[in-house]
């Protein structure tokens, strides 16, 4: 009999969670996995095409090539590709023979639109990180720490009532006196319990959440609909007809009065519109899919902790409508669930108590190490 209680005092004693060595608050994720690729998608695509953009233009020089008149000598072509790159008017005439003219200056401007389009994906993550980001830190670990030394608690818990069971006459006494303290609920450990019911009828990280998801909506579908505006009214043109006959050079007879010019980056410019504007639109699923996230509850990771004396959240049906801050604190612990050592632990638990042949009498994680130390009740719990 001393070898098995010797055997259980180990059991209960390895059971116990150490104390972390290193502080938890820099380890927290803080962002869900599927927000930072959002984020290093939305931002990095449309700056690493613009980077390329602009290094081939660095590299290739004029970005302009125009057909002058061939009396026209090196200089003055120069001249020409830099009057027409800088107006980047297209002269024409319509069906009727009226002169038209339509400016093209939105190709000049489109990769500094994207840095503009890379500013504005970025907007969201900043009103996440500092409208956000402090009180869910904070509520992290508080939940984390306490749900480890809930856990600890009852470990404790059953330690002493081994000792007790041990050192009573009338093991039918101890019994009674045990299932009288779980109806007055004496193992109750009520302070988490109590504060995430209190983050049940809280909605601001709820609301930041989804205002962030609907910015990144807007934007995205923004983005798209200016790269198709490019597309129906510009991006089909590489070529297109300059006037020099300005200023001085309006008199001067041997002056054509329109040259023929092509742009040379036309086809890379096509590229990177169609790039990002088919990225954003497989993005558009994602973002959509995130903000329903906090449509349903994660009742997974509660139910283990069920298991902990007097925790039943769920059971009593304290679950209301998902869209408060409770959601979002549950989220954000399944993305740290590394940081949550006693969740391994009741998960193991979980799983031997569904192998269990006598499931009616396990009602709590304290029942459980009941059994294991080689108590039994005499009597069946309800």
């Amino acid at each position: 009999m001393s070898l098995s209680h010797t055997a259980a005092e180990y059991m209960l004693s390895d059971a116990l969670l150490p104390d972390p060595a290193t502080s938890r608050a820099k380890g927290l994720r803080l962002e869900l996995p599927s927000d930072r690729l959002l984020k290093f998608i939305t931002v990095g695509l449309p700056l690493f095409l613009v980077s390329l953009a602009f290094a081939r233009e660095f590299s290739a020089g004029s970005q302009i090539s125009c057909f002058s008149p061939t009396n026209f000598t090196g200089k003055q072509s120069s001249y020409v590709d830099t009057a027409c790159w800088d107006s980047l008017v297209h002269h024409g005439v319509d069906a009727e023979g009226h002169a038209i003219t339509k400016s093209l200056w939105v190709l000049k401007v489109f990769p500094y639109s994207l840095l503009v389009v890379a500013v504005l994906m970025y907007l969201p993550y900043l009103l996440w990180r500092y409208a956000a980001v402090p009180a869910l830190h904070s509520d992290l670990l508080f939940v984390i720490d306490e749900l480890d030394k809930s856990y600890n608690r009852s470990v404790r818990l059953v330690q002493h009532m081994r000792k007790v069971q041990q050192d009573s006459e009338e093991p039918e006494q101890f019994w009674e006196e045990y299932e009288r303290a779980r109806r007055e609920r004496y193992f109750e450990f009520p302070l988490l319990e109590r504060y995430l019911t209190c983050k049940q009828h809280a909605h601001s990280l709820a609301f930041i959440y989804i205002l962030r998801n609907i910015l990144l909506l807007i934007f995205l579908a923004a983005t798209c609909l200016y790269l198709i505006f490019l597309h129906l009214n510009i991006f089909f043109q590489d070529e297109f007809s300059c006037s020099i006959k300005t200023g001085l050079l309006r008199a001067e007879p041997h002056i054509p009065s329109l040259i023929p010019c092509k742009l040379v980056f036309f086809s890379v410019f096509q590229l990177i519109s169609f790039s990002v504007g088919g990225v954003y639109v497989l993005l558009v699923p994602v973002v959509i899919y995130n903000a329903l996230q906090l449509c349903q509850w994660d009742k997974g990771l509660l139910s283990v902790y069920e298991m902990l004396p007097a925790f039943d959240l769920l059971s009593r049906k304290m679950l209301t409508c998902p869209v408060n801050d409770l959601n979002v604190i549950l989220l954000f612990l399944r993305a740290n669930i590394a940081e949550l050592t006693s969740f391994g632990r009741l998960n193991a638990v979980s799983a031997l108590r569904e192998t269990t042949a006598n499931k009616e009498d396990i009602d709590t994680v304290i029942d459980f190490m009941t059994l294991l130390a080689g108590l039994e009740a005499t009597k069946p719990k309800h």
